[in-house]
């Protein structure tokens, strides 16, 4: 039978405080915008870091954690940057759920390279490191990944804008997210490989951050440059949403065909408006969701998760074109997230 202690009243409301205290170091690390622990209250503890804890497609995948967590029993601990880049912030919540005893944690990388030797040390001390939807590098930082294929993504949607021009000399414009940032790198490269063109053949790019406002003054800057533009790729949707913007203030929504990749819910309706022409979509609930169960199967077997999962990705569209496998608006919606 185990010894059990008991504390005076005294020690008893130090006992609580240094308890509190603890709780929020893991929970909100100094570089971190958020934390929290929910979903469960089994042993197994699961951590998840985040780039943000704003964007549609960061709280999504945060829900399907949760859910899977607690369909396992699992505790899920989260946490996010304060911003898209925030390594720092990242590191930080890396080193608090170690402390608090997580037998994994998922993460999706702000800075791929920056953040390894942070998940080499969780490693080192037996934590389970998945990356979800962006690659760390090298991609054998981490144990596993589970991931849309970017550079699939993007070869869709430029399958299918190379379709799409029908033959048209093609005047292309790149909203891209930033410099060196693997995720970004894929789906342009991708984009192009599927169009059939190199960065000689780019006539303006730009890079957005993935943010609508800085989507919409990228396509303004590149209609300075390239007025006859006909063809937009766009890192994400709200890019996109931007770059449409723009487009329509200069009466050149029609003309112009847009594409892009990530599947929300708000970009999946604006190709069901029109706005945009098609849109590579992922499943960020289907990313947590295996990553989770992979850390609890470590959990109880030690059996590791290892090498790279595809987690899918459909080209959505109403204007389906020859040659060119897509669905349509109304699945589309039916699996968007945000």
């Amino acid at each position: 039978m185990p010894r059990t202690t008991r504390l005076s009243s005294p020690l008893l409301r130090v006992a609580a405080v240094m308890g509190v205290a603890a709780l929020t170091l893991t929970a909100c690390g100094s570089g971190s915008k958020s934390g929290s622990t929910s979903a469960g209250s089994g042993s197994i503890k699961v951590g998840l870091i985040t780039k943000t804890d704003t964007n549609p497609f960061f709280v999504k995948m945060k829900e399907g954690a949760e859910k899977a967590a607690k369909a396992d029993g699992a505790q899920l601990v989260s946490a996010a940057g304060k911003f898209d880049g925030d390594n720092a912030g990242q590191v930080t919540a890396i080193e608090n759920m170690v402390a608090s005893g997580v037998k994994g944690i998922l993460i999706t990388p702000s800075d791929s390279k920056a953040i390894v030797p942070a998940i080499q040390k969780a490693r080192a001390k037996g934590v389970l490191v998945i990356a979800l939807d962006t690659p760390t590098e090298p991609q054998s930082a981490v144990d596993a990944l589970f991931a849309t294929n970017n550079l699939n993504a993007g070869k869709l949607i430029g399958q299918y804008a190379k379709a799409a021009m029908k033959g048209k000399t093609a005047k292309i414009a790149t909203l891209d997210l930033a410099p060196g940032v693997s995720v970004g790198v894929q789906r342009h490269n991708g984009f192009l490989q599927g169009f059939g063109a190199t960065d000689k053949d780019v006539a303006c790019a730009q890079d957005t951050g993935g943010d609508q406002a800085k989507g919409q003054t990228a396509m303004e800057n590149c209609l300075q440059k390239a007025p006859d533009i006909n063809l937009v790729y766009t890192i994400n949707e709200p890019a996109a949403l931007g770059a449409y913007t723009a487009l329509k203030a200069k009466g050149r929504e029609k003309d112009v065909l847009i594409v892009s990749v990530d599947g929300g819910c708000t970009g999946t309706q604006a190709v069901k408006d029109g706005k945009i022409a098609a849109t590579s979509q992922q499943y960020p609930l289907k990313m947590a969701a295996e990553g989770v169960k992979a850390v609890v199967t470590y959990a109880k077997n030690g059996k590791k998760a290892s090498g790279y999962t595809d987690t899918g990705v459909n080209l959505i569209t109403d204007k389906a074109q020859a040659g060119v496998t897509s669905k349509d608006t109304a699945f589309g919606l039916q699996n968007c997230w945000g």
